[in-house]
């Protein structure tokens, strides 16, 4: 094992820590201050919340269909078949499909924000912006960041209620339960504690993954090829934070619960 690497490790990573938290303290900065681009950012919401619609639909509907038809044998030595819409419907509002969600956001608008940019970045489009003095942060930038944060959250409650739909067709396939049954048993289960932290967390989410394809992008290098590779890195990298966030915010409401 060649320990000198190691070092330069730490090194990348620190300098790479650093900048985007430089990175996102200008955004918050900029992000708040007139004037503001309202017709980008509708035009933002549109590519990644709207344009993202059948990719979350799908993938919601294909989740919660699976994850029922796989715990019905568990129950069923439990004799506890009965429980099967209270325990999927939790579950999936609670945890699977928020982060589900945000990871098809990472990997469908991560890559999309960061390749797009880094376009930008090696074709100079935005110095020439800056020349032409407009703000590229806040026009490119902080349009889509505000975007993501706005639309994550919409997808996964979009996620959550076709993901139940999806359970309900799993329900029925090798058993029977009505429409209304299987409904009020749903809401019967679940409160407000589950749906507002689950919420709550994809605003993070959607953070996340906007600032990180934008970070990528906007300092994208070594012409085409730095343009895939921001792309790639906006997917590992808000991927990864995707998990983090979500560990943490599951202590916070787990201590919360406990107070």
């Amino acid at each position: 094992m060649n320990y000198s690497v190691i070092p330069n490790t730490w090194k990348l990573f620190l300098d790479e820590a650093g900048d985007i938290s430089r990175f996102t303290g200008r955004f918050l900065r900029e992000g708040f201050k007139p004037p503001y681009e309202f017709r980008e950012l509708l035009k933002q919401c549109f590519y990644i919340g709207y344009k993202s619609l059948g990719l979350v639909g799908i993938t919601a509907f294909i989740m919660g269909l699976v994850i029922t038809i796989q715990s019905r044998p568990t129950l069923v030595e439990f004799g506890a078949e009965a429980w099967l819409p209270k325990m999927v419907s939790v579950s999936l509002v609670r945890e699977i499909a928020p982060v589900i969600t945000a990871l098809i956001c990472a990997g469908k608008i991560g890559s999309g924000i960061g390749a797009e940019l880094g376009s930008m970045k090696v074709t100079e489009q935005i110095d020439a912006m800056e020349v032409s003095g407009t703000n590229p942060f806040k026009y490119l930038v902080v349009t889509r960041v505000m975007a993501t944060i706005l639309m994550v959250p919409v997808l996964a409650i979009f996620a959550d209620a076709i993901s139940l739909y999806g359970g309900f067709l799993g329900c029925n396939i090798k058993g029977v339960v009505s429409w209304d049954l299987y409904w009020s048993q749903v809401f019967q289960t679940l409160a407000y504690s589950d749906i507002l932290p689950a919420v709550a967390k994809t605003f993070f989410f959607g953070f996340a993954i906007g600032i990180i394809g934008c970070y990528k992008g906007y300092y994208s290098k070594k012409g085409t090829e730095g343009v895939g590779q921001s792309a790639n890195s906006a997917v590992v990298v808000s991927s990864l934070l995707v998990f983090i966030l979500d560990l943490v915010a599951v202590q916070i409401i787990d201590v919360l619960n406990l107070t």
